[in-house]
């Protein structure tokens, strides 16, 4: 599918009929925004626009090639029945939005902004992006998708299509995806370029509904070929870990080598106990909003702590849950080894239900040795 995505698209171009069509994905309030003055509104916008502009585009390509063997339905055109986030859900799931995303024990592991099957049954992704800040990570992101969705569909190829509103061919991080076969990198119309196109567009806006679309197919319809418990996966390696840090005080960096490990986002070690809150405290230290947290303030203020840390790189968090509001202070490490507020945790997302489960399990002693383990100050490394 990918040498004929990148000999092909590039014909394509959006229509003023394919860039109104697009804007049925969009509630009142985004449509507004896209011809909004205050520019960060209207690039979020011009975002979700250009996200459903790509997605038009598939359902007129899909029509006319068998490369496509199906399209998965999204946004507008998505199922009516969404299941809420509920800890434990795992597999593929339709957010309240009509985004396709897969949830590992509740949480949000990875969105998609399409998914399709190729002729060949191979089941493809495609990330839409208008910005260079929409880069930030992405190659690491791309590569957990591809990992991700090659265990659950059981596929050593996972085809994948960047598509993009403005040139990315100087960026580094494009030249190194453009390597792999794999991948198609398609740059179409600037957004600048399809406002032009409808800005005088005079007919009565009529949608025209995908009905009877010979490709198009729920995602949730995709056969996955393994099971998907991903709770259990975290727990065998977070279980590998403490193993490897008994083994070996200090710092460590272990290698994940089995599949399964590899799909786990983020390890939560476990709760603390006050004397563990406390020796965190006393070592690291906490601080909210430029406002140091002593352990005297802590239960004030919190009523758990959660010590977590982020994969593939090892990054230390620690989460805080507030007694003033229904949520978590996310906390992270600085250089000088101190832990410091970075954004709160709310709790409409799947993580938080997660966080909630957890309970105290974990003393001084194991606490320290997490955070000795992987801390990134050379004093506790």
């Amino acid at each position: 599918m990918i040498p004929w995505l990148n000999s092909n698209f590039r014909h394509f171009k959006p229509t003023a009929a394919i860039a109104i069509n697009a804007t049925r994905h969009m509630n009142k309030i985004e449509r507004k925004k896209l011809f909004s003055p205050d520019i960060e509104p209207m690039r979020t916008a011009e975002g979700r626009w250009f996200e459903a502009i790509v997605y038009e585009m598939f359902l007129e390509i899909s029509k006319k090639s068998d490369t496509i063997r199906y399209l998965a339905l999204k946004g507008a055109d998505a199922p009516d029945r969404r299941e809420n986030v509920r800890l434990g859900q795992n597999g593929l799931f339709y957010s309240k939005y009509g985004d396709i995303t897969i949830r590992g024990n509740g949480q949000d592991l990875a969105e998609f902004d399409m998914l399709l099957m190729d002729s060949q049954n191979h089941v493809a992704f495609a990330e839409v992006v208008t910005s260079p800040s929409d880069l930030k990570e992405f190659e690491i992101e791309i590569a957990y998708k591809k990992k991700l969705l090659g265990y659950l569909y059981g596929q050593k190829i996972t085809p994948f299509l960047l598509v993009s509103s403005f040139d990315l061919s100087n960026y580094s991080v494009v030249k190194r995806l453009a390597k792999d076969k794999t991948n198609a990198i398609i740059h179409t119309s600037s957004c600048e370029e399809i406002k032009g196109i409808v800005k005088h567009y005079r007919p009565r806006i009529i949608y025209n509904l995908p009905k009877d679309h010979p490709k198009l197919a729920k995602a949730t319809d995709f056969p996955m070929k393994y099971p998907f418990e991903y709770k259990r996966y975290h727990d065998e390696l977070r279980n590998r870990i403490f193993n490897e840090i008994a083994k070996k005080p200090g710092h460590i960096h272990p290698e994940i080598t089995g599949v399964t490990g590899q799909l786990v986002k983020k390890v939560l070690y476990g709760g603390l106990f006050p004397p563990a809150i406390e020796s965190v405290c006393d070592k690291y230290g906490l601080s909210v909003r430029g406002k140091k947290v002593a352990y005297e303030d802590f239960f004030r203020l919190y009523s758990k702590a959660i010590i977590a840390t982020d994969l593939p790189g090892y990054e230390l968090i620690i989460y805080l849950r507030s007694k003033q509001k229904k949520e978590y202070h996310k906390m992270i490490q600085t250089k000088d080894g101190h832990f410091r507020f970075e954004r709160p945790t709310p709790p409409r997302v799947g993580f938080f239900l997660w966080l909630e489960s957890i309970q105290p399990t974990l003393g001084a002693r194991a606490t320290l040795g997490v955070l000795d383990a992987f801390s990134i100050a050379p004093e506790h490394s």
